[in-house]
C-alpha cells in the first residue's frame, strides 16, 4: 500500500538524499541569481566535475532550470527551488 506524503515531506526527504554540495549550489543561485556553470562552481565552492552531477539531480527535481546561451549553460533557481530552500531552512530550525 502506498504511503501518502505531502509535497513538503517529499522535499525534506529528497534533501536528505542530496549531497551536501547541492545546498551550496542552490544558496549561491538564490544569493547571486543566474550564472553559468563556471561562475557557479567558483561561487558555490563546488568542484566542476561534482557540479555537473549535482545540477543534473537538481534539474530532475525541478529545483533549477538550465538554459543555453552560446556555448554556456546558464543555471537558474526555479520557484520550486526557492520554496525548497525555505522548507529545508524551516526544517533545520
Amino acid at each position: 500500500m502506498l504511503q501518502q506524503i505531502t509535497v513538503n515531506e517529499y522535499l525534506v526527504q529528497a534533501n536528505k538524499r542530496l549531497p551536501a554540495e547541492a545546498k551550496k549550489v542552490l544558496q549561491a543561485l538564490l544569493e547571486q541569481g543566474s550564472m553559468n556553470k563556471e561562475e557557479l562552481s567558483l561561487t558555490a565552492r563546488v568542484k566542476r566535475a561534482v557540479l555537473d552531477h549535482i545540477i543534473m539531480q537538481l534539474y530532475a527535481l525541478g529545483l533549477v532550470e538550465v538554459s543555453t546561451e552560446g556555448k554556456s549553460k546558464i543555471c537558474n533557481l526555479t520557484k520550486l527551488g526557492n520554496e525548497f530552500l525555505n522548507i529545508i531552512e524551516a526544517e533545520a530550525s
